[in-house]
C-alpha cells in the first residue's frame, strides 16, 4: 500500500513537473528566484550597453524603476536621450550619463570611456557592467559569410566586451567588487544553423567570461551569463525584424527577458537561459545530452536555413518532424 502511494506521488510530481517545463519560459533554477532582490540593485551604478533600443532600452527602464543609477551607451546619442527621457524613478532623469559608445573602435577609445564612467557619480564607480550591445545580420549559411560581417560580428560581440571588461576590471579589483552581465544567446550554448559566426562568437564571450570569473570571484568579481532564446522586440536589428514579419514564433518579451535578466543578476546566478521550447529543451539537451542534442542539431539544420530564407518559423517542431527536405 505504501509503495502505491509514493508511486502515485511520484507519478504527481513528475506530470506536474512536466507541465512547468512545457510552459517554461526560463530554465528551473533562475525561474525559482520569483523575484528582484532590489537592494542589490538600488543605488548602484550600472552601465548599460546596447541601451538606446531593444532589450537595452527595456533594462534601462526596468533598472531605474529599481533605483539605479545609470549610464546608458550606444552608437546613437539621439536616440539614448530619448530613452533617458523616459526614465523613471528614484533617480531624475537629468542624473543619468548618455556615454556614446561604439565597441569596435579598439582599447585607446574604450579607455576614455571607462574614466567617464568611473568617474561620473563622485567617482563611486561602476558596480555592474551589462554587456548588451550585439552585432548580428540575416541568417545565412556558414560558408556564405563574408569576411567583412565576420570581422564586425567579433569585433562588438567579443573583442569589444573583452578590451571594455579588461579596461574596467582593474578599477573594479581596488574596490573589491564587481558584476558584470553579459548578455549572450541561446546561439552560445548549442548550434544554431544559419547563424554560424554569431553563434562563435556567443560561445566565446561564454568562455571568456566564465573563465574569468573563475579566476577572479574571490576577488569580488561576480559574472552572469545571460543566454536568451528568440526574443520580441519593438525595435530589432534589421535581421531579427525581417525574421519576425509573418513568422509564427513564440519569443519571449523583452520586457520579461529584461526582468529574468535583472532576477539573475541580482541572485548573482552564474549562468540563466531565458526561451520558450522548443528552444530550451534543445539547450537543456545539448547541456547535458550532448549525443542527443547534436544529432537533433544536425537533423534539422539544412531545413532550419531553408526556413529563414523564406522568412518562415526557424524554431517549429516541424523541422524534425516535418516531411519537407532542405533544397
Amino acid at each position: 500500500m505504501l509503495t502505491l502511494i509514493f508511486s502515485s506521488l511520484f507519478v504527481a510530481f513528475f506530470i506536474a513537473f512536466f507541465f512547468k517545463f512545457l510552459k517554461a519560459d526560463g530554465d528551473l533554477t533562475l525561474l525559482s528566484r520569483k523575484h528582484v532582490k532590489r537592494e542589490e540593485i538600488e543605488d548602484k551604478v550600472i552601465w548599460i550597453t546596447g541601451a538606446s533600443r531593444g532589450i537595452g532600452e527595456v533594462l534601462a527602464k526596468q533598472l531605474a524603476s529599481l533605483g539605479a543609477k545609470l549610464i546608458l551607451s550606444a552608437r546613437n546619442e539621439m536616440e539614448l536621450e530619448r530613452v533617458k527621457k523616459q526614465l523613471t524613478g528614484k533617480h531624475a532623469p537629468d542624473e543619468v550619463m548618455i556615454l556614446p559608445l561604439d565597441l569596435a573602435r579598439g582599447e585607446e577609445y574604450l579607455g576614455e570611456a571607462v574614466q567617464k564612467a568611473e568617474s561620473f557619480f563622485g567617482g563611486a564607480g561602476v558596480d555592474y557592467l551589462f554587456h548588451n550591445a550585439a552585432y548580428e545580420r540575416p541568417k545565412s549559411i556558414a560558408l556564405d559569410v563574408t569576411e567583412a560581417s565576420l570581422k564586425a560580428t567579433f569585433d562588438v560581440n567579443v573583442l569589444g566586451p573583452i578590451s571594455l571588461t579588461r579596461l574596467l576590471t582593474p578599477h573594479m579589483l581596488k574596490r573589491g567588487r564587481g558584476h558584470f552581465v553579459v548578455m549572450s544567446s541561446a546561439a552560445g550554448k548549442a548550434p544554431a544553423p544559419g547563424q554560424a559566426v554569431y553563434s562563435a562568437s556567443k560561445f566565446a564571450v561564454n568562455g571568456y567570461f566564465h573563465t574569468l570569473r573563475s579566476e577572479l570571484c574571490r576577488r569580488g568579481i561576480k559574472v552572469t551569463v545571460v543566454c536568451p532564446g528568440p526574443v520580441k522586440t519593438s525595435s530589432s536589428s534589421e535581421a531579427s525584424t525581417s525574421d519576425q514579419k509573418g513568422s509564427t514564433e513564440k519569443r519571449v518579451s523583452s520586457e520579461r527577458c529584461a526582468e529574468l535578466t535583472i532576477i539573475a543578476a541580482s541572485h548573482s546566478l552564474k549562468e540563466a537561459w531565458i526561451s520558450y521550447q522548443p528552444v530550451l529543451a534543445v539547450m537543456y539537451l545539448v547541456q547535458y545530452m550532448p549525443s542527443v542534442g547534436f544529432w537533433l542539431m544536425d537533423k534539422i539544420g539544412e531545413k532550419r536555413v531553408v526556413a529563414a530564407a523564406q522568412k518562415g518559423n526557424t524554431y517549429s517542431l516541424s523541422l524534425l518532424f516535418g516531411k519537407k527536405k532542405a533544397t
